[in-house]
């Protein structure tokens, strides 16, 4: 393998994805050189779409929260304003929250945006609920202002601020969802219908943190869920457009294979498959611990403590997506709704379990985009994606002689389920059809085991222990900082966005300190 030396770059980002992107964008915007590298030949990681037939499929956005409107924008709007990149991409707003259906028949409840609207309806369904539904509220808006008050001071909190502004935050930073909920004497049913958005974080609301779970539904509730019109695409490729305006460099085809060091233990360059070596002294990873400890650093400058601290963590959910093409129209199948939440019981401890094997599982989060936005599809057609996830490498005892008659099954369970759940009979409609199983996820990005969440943000490993740790995260390994779903703020589009926007900017102060 011939070796090639490249120009140096202050800063080299591995990974085009989500919060890689967003990293790249910030560091520019900081005034120092960025070179961004990425193993496809496309950006955006899962944010992404592909064609089958006359159908362009979402690879995996259902919906972007905390986005607001022009005018009163949320966190992810003004995030987008401020990157450059808000203008560059076609907006359209989700009708509803979301229809949660449950098997055992306790709940088909159809959840509307806006927190008054949202409490009537909950109101209607549960009667006597409105006074914790609106505490609920008041302690979530407590939760937000105060993640947006760490997030302006790079993670930096002033502790006596902190208990000034915002003492419930404190009071509920070590309190589960259903410890909180139950504090507050919500009804039963009214707590298994509001929990209904825990699958979009992947921990049972017995282990969940309040403060995670209460930030993301006020952001939805409040700043409605939008997505761009050219799917999750329009945002990546935005995002290429502005890093070049800013100067950028982005190449792609371009695997990262080690990060360099010297003797010192320093970080010196990077290193691709092809034997091009580019000199730098940071790196933003938008990958996983695993993968970087494991693989990519020598041996020798990995410590114990980064692989205890890696390997202390917990996989979150590993993917498995169907994708329908139908040749009949929402309206003419009687497919409502643009987001179904289907799960066999509203006990997200009993179901989080249940999702632990293959043979268990009948979850689906399931979208028609058409919905929401009509013009998704040909006229007369509709466009159907469905994702569950399995809370355990289950996935991973499936032989090769297995693996293509279960991703059928899996992916006939599906619609059976929605059939039966919803009375819209889509079989017969079926135009196109496409299935990525874990096994997809982990031929695509690299993640191990196809886990599309991350590490488990659960118990020790919720989100507020990670944002406290994010100043001895960053000395494990000086020059180095993580983005995207592995990193401080977990997975999820808009995480991922905000973990590259922290991130980004923390590394332009180590390169001012430096320069100092």
């Amino acid at each position: 393998m011939e070796k090639h030396i490249t120009k140096p770059y202050d800063v080299v980002v591995i990974g085009a994805g989500n919060g890689g992107l967003t990293a790249t964008i910030r560091v520019l915007q900081g005034g120092y050189s960025c070179l961004l590298l990425e193993k496809h030949n496309l950006p955006g990681g899962f944010a992404t779409s592909f064609k089958r037939g006359r159908f362009e499929f979402e690879a995996s956005l259902h919906e972007l929260n905390d986005f607001g409107s022009y005018d009163q924008p949320g966190d992810i709007r003004t995030l987008f304003r401020s990157l450059g990149v808000e203008d560059k991409i076609d907006w359209i707003r989700i009708p509803e929250a979301y229809h949660m259906i449950t098997t055992d028949k306790k709940y088909d409840c159809e959840m509307p945006f806006g927190i008054e609207p949202f409490i009537n309806k909950m109101e209607e369904y549960v009667p006597g609920s409105r006074k914790s539904m609106t505490e609920f509220f008041e302690l979530c808006n407590e939760v937000r202002d105060a993640q947006s008050y760490s997030n302006s001071v790079n993670g930096n909190t002033d502790p006596e601020y902190m208990k000034k502004n915002f003492p419930n935050f404190i009071k509920a930073g070590s309190y589960s969802v259903n410890e909180v909920l139950d504090a507050l004497k919500m009804p039963a049913a009214a707590k298994d219908i509001l929990n209904a958005y825990w699958c979009y974080l992947g921990v049972d609301c017995d282990r969940m943190s309040f403060l995670h779970y209460g930030s993301m539904v006020i952001r939805y509730i409040t700043r409605d869920a939008w997505m761009p019109k050219m799917r999750s695409h329009e945002i990546s490729l935005a995002m290429d457009t502005r890093i070049r305006e800013l100067g950028g460099d982005i190449w792609y085809n371009s695997k990262a294979e080690k990060i360099l060091t010297d003797d010192k233990g320093q970080i010196t360059g990077v290193l691709l498959s092809d034997g091009t070596e580019i000199p730098t002294k940071h790196v933003i990873a938008n990958c996983s611990p695993h993968l970087v400890f494991g693989k990519m650093l020598d041996e020798k400058v990995v410590t114990e403590k980064m692989i205890r601290a890696t390997n202390a963590r917990t996989f979150a959910g590993r993917g498995f997506s169907l994708f329908l093409g139908l040749n009949k129209s929402a309206e003419e199948l009687g497919i409502k709704s643009h987001n179904y939440f289907i799960y066999d019981t509203a006990d997200t401890v009993q179901q989080y379990n249940l999702m632990r094997k293959v043979d268990t599982n009948h979850v689906q989060a399931t979208v028609c985009l058409n919905n929401a936005y009509p013009e998704c599809s040909p006229k007369g057609t509709c466009i159907m994606y469905f994702t569950t996830m399995f809370m355990s490498d289950d996935w991973g005892n499936v032989t090769d002689t297995e693996y293509f008659k279960l991703k059928d099954k899996v992916a006939d369970d599906m619609i059976r389920v929605f059939e039966r759940e919803t009375v819209c009979k889509i079989r017969d409609s079926i135009e196109q059809i496409a299935v990525a199983s874990p096994t997809t996820y982990a031929r695509y990005c690299g993640h191990p085991q196809g886990v599309i969440y991350g590490y488990e943000t659960a118990d020790w490993d919720s989100l507020m222990p990670r944002m406290m740790m994010m100043r001895e995260d960053a000395t494990l390994f000086p020059g180095l900082r993580f983005v995207g779903g592995y990193a401080m703020r977990s997975s999820g589009y808009s995480s991922s966005y905000v973990s590259g926007d922290l991130s980004g900017r923390q590394t332009v102060g180590d390169l001012k300190k430096e320069n100092q």
